[in-house]
């Protein structure tokens, strides 16, 4: 007979940018490197872009977040607006405007009963330092944006010219990006929507990436020597994204939230 516990948890999605949620308000449920790389596993796990364990720390929600790789990463612009829909639907967190602390501060976020979920990203930093994108034979300029995690942002004449981001771009300088780099590619739509590629570091090419898709609306910004505020509509592979930027580098990011299925992830929780 078989008397493993169940451990239940959630798949969703942001723009196809997708998760594994653990509900796991006391901290009971640790997940190692390699439990996090078995749930995320496309062909023998679930499959997923990143881990997200839900806390609750001093009375206040907490993303735990992990990429794919079982590396930690400060917060996902996706991934929290999928967590505050989890919240609200399973009766956790009223709907309307609350906080979820992450690794890069505290979010607020607005979450309607219906449509899309909105969230203060913060600041989105230029570092005003020129960069370069090796991808496919081609070398791009670009800029080096942080948002609370690193982003090299490039723009190119045709994302075809992309090619296959089967591994990670080469960006130089290296020493500015010690523990690696989110790397957007982006193309002109018109003069306010753009669409794009991202390598996530830890995940690889995903089909969104929230705050990648931040930073691409203050490179944009950047680039066509536009003023702030500004709003920008960019589409990753996974669909229609809105950032506004105020006055004072403060991005909104708004988008949808999908919950998808439930699992029980008990047996990617042995032992390692």
């Amino acid at each position: 007979m078989n008397t493993t516990k169940s451990i239940p948890a959630t798949y969703g999605h942001g723009t196809h940018n997708d998760f594994v949620i653990i509900f796991d308000p006391d901290d009971q449920q640790s997940v190692t490197t390699a439990q996090t790389q078995a749930i995320c596993n496309r062909q023998t796990g679930i499959g997923a872009d990143g881990l997200i364990r839900i806390l609750k720390r001093e009375g206040k929600w907490f993303m735990d977040y992990r990429n794919s790789d079982g590396s930690l990463a400060e917060m996902c612009g996706n991934g929290i607006r999928v967590m505050a829909k989890y919240l609200v639907v399973h009766g956790h967190q009223g709907e309307g405007i609350f906080a979820i602390n992450t690794r890069d501060g505290i979010k607020h976020l607005r979450v309607p009963a219906e449509g899309d979920i909105s969230v203060n990203m913060g600041k989105v930093q230029d570092e005003s330092e020129e960069i370069t994108a090796s991808q496919n034979g081609h070398i791009w300029n670009g800029f080096n944006i942080s948002i609370g995690n690193p982003h090299a942002v490039v723009f190119v004449e045709d994302l075809n010219l992309v090619g296959e981001l089967t591994d990670a771009p080469i960006v130089r300088p290296k020493e500015s990006y010690p523990e690696g780099v989110n790397v957007e590619f982006v193309e002109f739509i018109s003069d306010s929507e753009l669409k794009m590629r991202v390598f996530e570091r830890g995940s690889g090419e995903t089909r969104s990436c929230g705050t990648g898709v931040c930073a691409v609306a203050m490179a944009a910004t950047l680039h066509t020597k536009a003023k702030l505020p500004a709003r920008w509509i960019v589409n990753p592979p996974g669909g229609r994204l809105e950032v506004d930027i105020d006055g004072h580098n403060n991005a909104t990011l708004i988008g949808p939230a999908v919950l998808i299925a439930d699992h029980d992830i008990s047996k990617y929780l042995v032992a390692d």
